[in-house]
């Protein structure tokens, strides 16, 4: 018997989540008046609101897990030869099983934690390092609950207090649940507290029955919580503070996801034993979307996407005394836990070691997801041979950095970009100015380098090096990469209107824009092309389109995984491959303009091929968390 999920479910965790707290011979020489009872922890808003306040630390920040965070297991990102602790390096050769702590992978998957100095691996406090969302996810619904279920001793309160209160657990509450079921599949929906002497018999539910329970929590929620607390009386009390409070427009971003995963092919597939879409969900997404982006584009609410000469403010902030990355774009996000921690490690992330003087694990950006993904500025794709011309795209093989979309750039660093910026000491050290990711170039060192001829410069600035050291003190770097942005919202809005509605050009009942308008939306902020008439003549067509624009406006922000077993696409070629671009300078290196630099003998290499099978649909649950009883089963093939 699993005794630590089974203390999380019943209540024993409680308990020693306090024994943690205070040691033995503290608690015993607390005072009286230090022991509060129920009806005073509850009684008003203020104290109602402290005991809510922890769910907020359940939250894990997916890229500050232990030292080195792997959270790209799609075919998008591949490690360094040092990586092989890493769970995407499992993941490569199908061992699942790494994401839990109990199974290796060096607890860097950040889907679970350890426990630390024995206190409860439910860690809520400000030790970003160690927090998985396994434990914290059932931690924090038992905390939801019994919240709920005192209510009732609310009575110093108004009515805004209530809703204010009752709002954050249930979105809570239907948070966790989702984040739990988008990677293991149905689940038992905890909606009480569960009593520490009776056994275990919630049943195992399917994908579609958690997910209406999840939109049970996440719609009611949205009806109860305001667009922006500080216009709130209680707000009032923390103005200007409220950024990260669950507000109306969260609870809608993630009751439209949990409508559109549950209509994605995956999730339709177990419940209805049909591969494609399942447009009744997808209509709900697409309307609840709506509601949200009419709310955003009729100005009643603070978010707006970020002007593309500040997006990397999406990600990480230097400069500003560690002012918290987001902006007006950012809908949710982990808390801030602090100032030089959010930086220390994931900004050295993605340069070979003699460049960052970090840990010899890095992570870099496949050359099958950058090739097939980020095309060109006009709108097109680049042709699936890049080692060919196309005329109809402009792509020119000799000069592949030319012309490319604008987030190209701003994500990908490629042969010839400018790193350091500054004073390199010792002759010796020159060579590393710029980027050297040719075939044989010193960033693609064999250990710690690139193994695919790509870096990514999206999460930290490229100045972030021992030699210019914008990760130092006084940079105050800080990085914080969103669960949920804007941009993603009109993306999703535009996958679930177009299938809901089945039409390129339908529009959802609560917003007017069509799903090419959606993803105009998106390019235009960038300086693209709209999306080129080609793609708009079915619905299939425009699908692949938008799912390309998807990896593109999204790529490395944790969503690639999730996306292919949505589309049950993480077992199709070519998406099972992971590999590397082979190249040589030609002629003049201009230092000035690296899009300039011309490349000969180029070729595309296979790094890896991931053998999987149906089974690597969903992760697998933890042998002695499915030992507890029956109806917890085990997902198949598992």
């Amino acid at each position: 018997m699993n005794n630590y999920i089974k203390s999380l479910l019943k209540g024993s965790v409680w308990v020693a989540m306090l024994l943690f707290i205070c040691s033995c011979e503290d608690y015993l020489e607390r005072t009286p008046e230090s022991i509060i009872s129920e009806e005073q922890a509850f009684q008003n808003f203020t104290n109602f609101q402290g005991y809510v306040e922890e769910l907020y630390h359940c939250v894990p920040n997916f890229t500050l897990s232990n030292w080195v965070s792997s959270w790209n297991w799609g075919e998008d990102e591949i490690e360094s030869t040092a990586g092989t602790f890493t769970f995407s390096y499992a993941v490569d050769r199908g061992n699942f099983w790494a994401w839990q702590v109990e199974n290796g992978a060096g607890n860097t998957g950040w889907l679970d934690a350890p426990s630390v100095n024995n206190a409860p691996a439910a860690n809520t406090n400000r030790d970003h390092h160690n927090k998985g969302l396994w434990p914290l996810a059932w931690y924090g619904i038992r905390k939801a609950n019994m919240g709920l279920e005192n209510l009732s001793r609310m009575v110093d309160a108004t009515d805004e207090e209530r809703q204010l209160i009752e709002g954050q657990l249930l979105f809570f509450r239907g948070w966790f649940h989702f984040m739990l079921i988008q990677y293991f599949g149905g689940l038992p929906y905890v909606d009480h507290v569960l009593p520490s002497d009776e056994q275990l018999t919630l049943p195992r539910l399917s994908y579609h029955e958690s997910a209406e329970r999840v939109a049970q929590d996440l719609k009611r929620a949205s009806e109860l919580l305001p667009i922006n607390w500080d216009n709130t009386v209680a707000g009032s009390m923390t103005l200007n503070k409220n950024q990260q409070r669950i507000n109306k427009i969260m609870a809608l971003g993630y009751l439209g996801k949990n409508y559109l995963w549950a209509g994605s092919p995956l999730m339709n597939s177990v419940g209805t034993g049909s591969q494609g879409y399942h447009a009744e969900y997808c209509k709900k997404a697409a309307d609840t979307f709506g509601e949200l982006l009419q709310l955003v584009e009729g100005g009643e609410t603070e978010y707006k996407l970020i002007s593309f000469d500040r997006y990397h403010t999406n990600f990480y902030t230097t400069g500003q005394n560690w002012a918290l990355p987001g902006g007006t774009e950012a809908i949710f996000r982990s808390p801030y836990y602090s100032a030089n921690g959010t930086n220390w490690r994931i900004s050295k992330q993605y340069k070979p070691t003699f460049m960052d003087e970090g840990d010899p694990t890095n992570f870099y950006p496949t050359a099958n997801y950058v090739h097939a993904n980020f095309g060109m500025a006009n709108g097109l794709p680049l042709p699936k041979n890049v080692t060919q011309a196309d005329q109809e795209s402009g792509y020119d093989p000799h000069y592949p950095w030319k012309g490319r979309d604008p987030r190209f750039y701003a994500a990908i660093a490629y042969d010839g970009v400018k790193v350091v910026q500054g004073a390199i000491p010792g002759s010796n050290e020159e060579i590393h100015r710029h980027a050297n990711l040719h075939t044989g170039g010193s960033y693609r060192e064999v250990v710690t380098g690139s193994l695919s001829g790509y870096m990514t410069r999206k999460f930290s600035p490229l100045t972030a090096n021992k030699f210019d050291r914008a990760y130092d003190w006084g940079a105050s770097l800080h990085i914080n990469v969103p669960y949920m942005r804007l941009a993603d919202i009109y993306l999703m809005y535009a996958e679930a209107t177009l299938i809901g509605y089945n039409g390129v050009g339908a529009a959802s009942a609560t917003f007017s824009k069509t799903p090419v308008d959606a993803v105009n939306v998106i390019r235009e902020r960038a300086g693209m092309a709209n999306v080129h008439n080609k793609f708009l003549g079915s619905v299939d067509t425009f699908l692949q389109e938008l799912r390309r624009e998807r990896a593109v406006e999204l790529a490395f922000e944790g969503h690639r995984f999730n996306d292919l077993r949505r589309w049950m696409l993480l077992t199709e070629a070519p998406y099972t491959i992971k590999t590397s671009f082979e190249f040589e300078r030609s002629g003049e290196f201009n230092t000035e303009d690296p899009t300039e630099n011309r490349i000969v003998n180029m070729r595309e290499e296979v790094i890896i091929k991931r053998n999987y099978s149906s089974k690597h649909y969903w992760l697998p649950l933890k042998l002695a968390d499915v030992s507890l009883y029956q109806e917890l089963y085990q997902n198949p093939g598992w």
